[in-house]
């Protein structure tokens, strides 16, 4: 019986579970801690690797060496930056509210932990054998289990807003102001990105979500959904080019601008935890989770089952955070006006009509309709959409060309008008430089024949032959 069929069977009052998730919690005690250790130590692990990889790659594409001092091929260099910040003088600003400067990057840190509990690793089954006990390879999950990572994640951001308010100083507000902001815009996007999933799997249950991917990945099936979460997990992690809130070059540093030693590093581990999640998370939704690439999962039965899966996640998760490690490698810095132009204009209503679309589809889906047909019908409303907004453009466009005609000429730009050289704005143009004329013409002198003026004047032959 199919959830939708239970649901309808459902006496009043009573609702039943669309998901079966009766494999999660029944491990004993000791299998969960073992299991939440090895959570949290693959976030560390992944975090150490990934800072000496992201030095090691942008060297490599900045023509550089990178760290190649501690450990082989200096591989060590991360946890040798770790050892150095604990052992810095640990700073308490003097106009700080210090409970909360001390508890903000501890408030920062643990959400990033947490969002890894729900995500698959394996198969939801009794796949593998953990010292003669067999168990998922998922520490729980839940019938929200995407709700209850979107719910982590707003948290996380609470950490970076009372580090900048509460370190008494005016770039770490900016900052943190910044941080604020940026996960609103971004945020938005991000849920109906999520949405999408939803309909198509028919769950917020992460392993029931990779379960639905048997078929095909949802990369192929909701492009858009996935362009979108890749764009809004950049600004959620505040990485490059979207990290506005600890720009050094108008804000020193941001909101971590007064912290130093083990609370800094807390900073810096909840970012890179927050790409490993935020990695996860996509590959969970849109890349199969931890299912195998398609041709190795069609000659190899045995690639999605036993230990295997594990491999498959991990590649995934990595080629993630190597794009973003290529995006700071190749991106500058955007403006702050770029960056909430993005979120607002074009992120959330771009994904508000995906989203639309999407429900449509699903809906003709179950109403029996052929997908050649809802194809038909999809294409037809948007090319209807694309020619209103082109007639409308051509309009707007004469309107503005009229208005423009009929406006009386500007008057001439005056840089001194208040008194102090101000630049020009948008659309204005600073007057032509004048050029004081040169007190005499030069004369170009070459080489060659005694056809040409210079070689004609006697005076001049030494310094015609000398070029």
């Amino acid at each position: 019986m199919s959830a939708f069929a239970q649901l309808a069977a459902a006496p009043h009052g009573a609702v039943l579970a669309a998901e079966d998730l009766s494999m999660f919690g029944t491990d004993p005690w000791w299998l969960v801690v073992i299991k939440a250790v090895f959570c949290f130590a693959f976030l560390m692990v992944t975090v150490l690797f990934s800072i000496v990889w992201e030095r090691k790659v942008v060297a490599w594409m900045q023509l550089r060496i990178g760290p190649n001092r501690h450990g082989p091929w200096g591989m060590l260099q991360s946890l040798a930056d770790g050892i150095k910040l604990m052992l810095k003088e640990d700073v308490i600003v003097k106009r700080a509210d210090k409970v909360v400067y001390v508890l903000a990057p501890i408030i920062a840190a643990i959400p990033a932990f947490m969002a890894i509990a729900v995500i698959p690793f394996g198969p939801s089954g009794n796949e593998v054998s953990i010292f003669g006990h067999r168990t998922a390879m998922q520490l729980t999950d839940l019938p929200i289990a995407m709700l209850y990572i979107l719910a982590v994640a707003s948290v996380g951001i609470y950490g970076i807003v009372l580090a900048g308010w509460s370190s008494g100083s005016t770039y770490p507000l900016l900052g943190g102001l910044r941080s604020c902001a940026q996960m609103i815009s971004y945020e938005i996007a991000m849920g109906a990105a999520f949405a999408s999933v939803f309909l198509y799997s028919g769950s917020m249950s992460t392993s029931k979500i990779v379960e639905a991917q048997e078929d095909r990945w949802f990369i192929i099936l909701l492009p858009v959904s996935f362009i979108i979460y890749i764009v809004t997990m950049v600004g959620e992690t505040n990485r490059a080019p979207f990290d506005m809130p600890e720009s050094e070059g108008d804000l020193v540093g941001g909101f971590n601008t007064e912290y130093s030693s083990i609370k800094f590093a807390m900073f810096m581990l909840a970012e890179y935890v927050n790409m490993v999640t935020v990695s996860a998370v996509s590959v969970t939704l849109f890349l199969g989770g931890w299912r195998a690439p398609w041709p190795i999962s069609t000659f190899w039965e045995g690639a999605n089952h036993g230990w295997w899966p594990m491999l498959w996640f991990v590649v995934k998760v990595q080629l993630l955070l190597f794009f973003f490690i290529w995006l700071r490698g190749t991106l500058p810095r955007v403006r702050y006006d770029q960056l909430m132009k993005l979120g607002w204009k074009v992120l959330i209503p771009v994904s508000v009509v995906w989203l639309m679309m999407v429900a449509t589809v699903r809906a003709l889906r179950n109403e029996g309709y052929d997908f050649s047909r809802i194809l038909l019908y999809v294409a037809g409303a948007v090319i209807a959409v694309l020619l209103i907004s082109f007639v409308v453009d051509i309009f707007r466009d004469k309107k503005g060309r009229a208005a423009v005609e009929d406006a009386a000429p500007e008057p001439a730009f005056d840089p001194m008008a208040g008194g102090f050289p101000v630049p020009p704005l948008p659309g204005q143009t600073l007057p032509p430089v004048p050029r004081r004329r040169p007190r005499r013409e030069r004369e170009l002198v070459v080489s060659g024949g005694m056809d040409t003026q210079s070689d004609g004047n006697p005076s001049d032959g030494k310094e015609a032959g000398g070029v």
